[in-house]
């Protein structure tokens, strides 16, 4: 190579170098910028992490303390007092209280407990489901009325569609309808989601109704 284009190659060198530092002073704080952006996204994101778990613990060690109260009454009474921050966390709370009141002989104050879970469009569906199921199976209202209750979680795809279903073979046998009862019974021990003491109660009721189990 001569020096001439020695020369050139080094003045081309200083130009790029010039525009590139130009560049950067132009628009050098936006990669500044993003750079924070990033992090501060990042950290942000971590903190609110650690404020969900935070805030799971706490009100986990909540529900654990009122748990350890022995009496049924007080029990609930603790529960009923506790805000544990979400929708989801406090229907948690609430079907506990229910349990309590349940236990300590105030159907009526469960009831109602069951049925705010149930009517709360926040509180996840499983946990409305559940807090329908549970009020059904305590109520005394008519067999017609507790049957149109279960109905939408006797669907496919529920996760206590069984359950469900086999309230409603409870409430055809209080209606007289014993041989629907029966196969509304062998339906569930044909089913492949069916647990060993849901099948055990099936037969057990199927009998005691003059049936014959159809797992037998």
């Amino acid at each position: 190579m001569s020096s001439q284009d020695s020369f050139i190659s080094e003045v081309t060198e200083e130009v790029r170098r010039d525009r590139l530092f130009r560049l950067m002073r132009r628009y050098g704080w936006v990669a500044v910028a993003f750079v924070v952006l990033v992090v501060g996204g990042a950290a942000a994101f971590e903190w609110q992490k650690a404020r969900a778990r935070a805030e799971a613990e706490a009100a986990g060690d909540a529900l654990l303390n009122a748990q350890s109260e022995d009496a049924p009454a007080a029990r609930a009474e603790i529960l009923a007092a506790l805000d544990s921050g979400s929708a989801g966390r406090n229907a948690i709370v609430r079907l506990f209280q229910a349990a309590a009141e349940i236990e300590a002989g105030e159907e009526g104050r469960a009831l109602a407990t069951l049925e705010a879970i149930s009517d709360d469009t926040e509180v996840p569906s499983v946990y409305r489901d559940l807090a329908v199921l549970k009020s059904v199976m305590i109520s005394d209202a008519a067999p017609e009325e507790r049957m149109a209750r279960l109905e939408p979680l006797t669907k496919p795809g529920n996760l206590f569609r069984l359950l469900a279903v086999e309230q409603r073979a409870l409430a055809e046998i209080e209606l007289g309808r014993t041989e629907t009862a029966i196969e509304t019974l062998n339906g569930i021990l044909a089913d492949a989601e069916m647990t060993e003491s849901l099948r055990r109660r099936a037969s057990w009721l199927i009998v005691a109704l003059g049936g014959t189990p159809e797992d037998a």
